[in-house]
């Protein structure tokens, strides 16, 4: 799976693939390319240095996820990958954390997709 999805991405000039917690980490690890965390407080706590943050709203409250502050270059173009679309909150959140820390989000890659919940709609553009 992940080789195929690599495969569609490598003319698109991806530098970096940002794997969501924690399963995201696993596709990411797989890449060709360099990859990153971005992870809940408790988890992103263990990463050394500073970290950068955003927090976003749940259908019932907020989260927040933290990447290490190095982990983007300005300009450095991104693939976000996850295991699962839901609601999309999660993955518009890592988008709005890559695009305020200087990188273009290339697109975003997914195993599983739960259309009925339409987290599509929030990831439009």
């Amino acid at each position: 799976m992940t080789d195929s999805l690599a495969e569609h991405y490598k003319k698109s000039g991806v530098d970096l693939v940002i794997g969501i917690e924690a399963r995201g980490f696993i596709f990411a690890s797989r890449w060709p390319t360099p990859s990153a965390p971005a992870s809940s407080p408790s988890a992103a706590k263990k990463l050394p240095g500073e970290r950068v943050s955003v927090t976003y709203s749940l259908e019932y409250g907020t989260d927040t996820l933290e990447m290490h502050t190095g982990a983007i270059t300005s300009g450095h173009c991104i693939l976000i990958v996850d295991d699962l679309l839901a609601t999309g909150g999660t993955a518009a959140a890592t988008a709005q954390l890559i695009e305020e820390n200087g990188g273009k989000v290339a697109g975003m890659a997914f195993v599983v997709e739960l259309t009925f919940l339409n987290g599509r709609d929030k990831l439009r553009g």
